[in-house]
């Protein structure tokens, strides 16, 4: 672990005399986070588009580098508290009442996964996936505007520990990654001789294809040059979720509204908000907010939904899904996701 790693740099630094003596246990122990969890930040970024270096600097932030009870006790590094969904293992740890249930993961990639699975699959999230994967700057104050921390300098904090840890390079090598891993696609694909282009459709101005027989995630991602991530944050999908023959699947990213001359939609029996999101190419969200509700709101056969404009009246107020929590006698920054 790495508390055992840092002793065994004190002492060397204290009978040799080496500039690590010079060096702060705070900087030793952030040096040795990184090396150990880089790789696993940047395969991360890989699989869910979440940048390497806001993953890696809010570990570090919220795990007190690693060295959390909750990061040594149950590998969780960015103190997700269990909740009724939650069918995992559990540890028991006094936060802000004694005893309460947090998650525990069988390694420390488990839980980066349930991290970016959450900013993945929150609505309020959604905006992050369309800014640039190496731009952290953005990423972080989209982060605390989207309510994800209340501390009013939570994107500072971020930004400063990966200025000083140079933590964006890691991003840089997961884009690179991407696109040599694109380009073998592609070119694999040319190999092949298959004319992908006559099965792309557009409507509203956004690509799709429709499923074909045998079809799933993974081989859409092969076809169509698409990481992991992506198909399930522009289709709205779950992550259970399984391809059906003859379905819409977006290959872009849907519009905030619908095109010109469909203004409306009247709600059929049985359909919902992302029955209407997938027929007219619009985010879930933006219809969700056109018409004042509120994400996850049932809608009934009948109703009118505005697909273009947004309707005049007091937007419905949205509870914050996660609490940013200092704890001082454990020196830990840690978050709470609600329900």
């Amino acid at each position: 672990m790495i508390w055992k790693k840092i002793a065994g740099i004190f002492m060397i630094a204290v009978f040799s005399g080496s500039p690590a003596s010079a060096q702060s246990p705070a900087v030793n122990v952030r040096k040795l986070y990184i090396e150990e969890y880089k790789d696993l930040a940047i395969k991360e970024m890989l699989r869910s588009g979440v940048p390497a270096s806001i993953t890696l600097a809010q570990g570090m932030l919220e795990s007190n580098n690693g060295n959390s009870s909750l990061a040594k006790k149950a590998n969780n590094h960015f103190g997700i508290k269990c909740h009724s969904n939650w069918k995992g293992g559990t540890v028991y740890h006094d936060d802000d009442h004694k005893g309460e249930c947090f998650r525990k993961y069988k390694s420390v990639y488990e839980s980066y996964q349930d991290h970016s699975d959450f900013l993945m699959s929150g609505s309020r999230y959604s905006f992050l996936f369309e800014l640039e994967k190496t731009d952290y700057k953005a990423w972080a104050r989209g982060l605390q505007k989207a309510g994800y921390a209340t501390s009013t300098s939570y994107a500072v904090k971020l930004i400063k520990i990966i200025e000083d840890n140079g933590l964006h390079q890691y991003d840089l090598e997961g884009a690179e990654e991407a696109e040599t891993r694109k380009a073998r696609r592609k070119e694999k694909l040319q190999n092949s001789g298959v004319r992908e282009e006559s099965e792309i459709l557009t409507r509203n101005r956004v690509k799709y294809i429709i499923v074909k027989p045998e079809e799933n995630f993974s081989s859409l991602q092969e076809r169509f040059d698409l990481l992991p991530f992506e198909i399930y944050k522009y289709n709205d999908f779950a992550r259970d979720q399984e391809l059906k023959t003859g379905q819409i699947v977006y290959l872009q990213p849907k519009r905030n509204k619908a095109e010109v001359g469909n203004d409306w939609h009247t709600v059929k029996e049985g359909e919902t908000m992302a029955d209407i999101s997938q027929k007219y190419a619009v985010k879930t969200e933006k219809l969700y907010r056109k018409n004042l509700l509120a994400p996850g709101t049932e809608i009934k056969a009948g109703d009118k939904i505005s697909l273009r404009k947004q309707l005049p009246g007091v937007k419905p107020m949205v509870e914050k899904e996660s609490k940013f929590l200092p704890d001082e006698e454990e020196g830990e920054l840690r978050f709470e996701f609600d329900e």
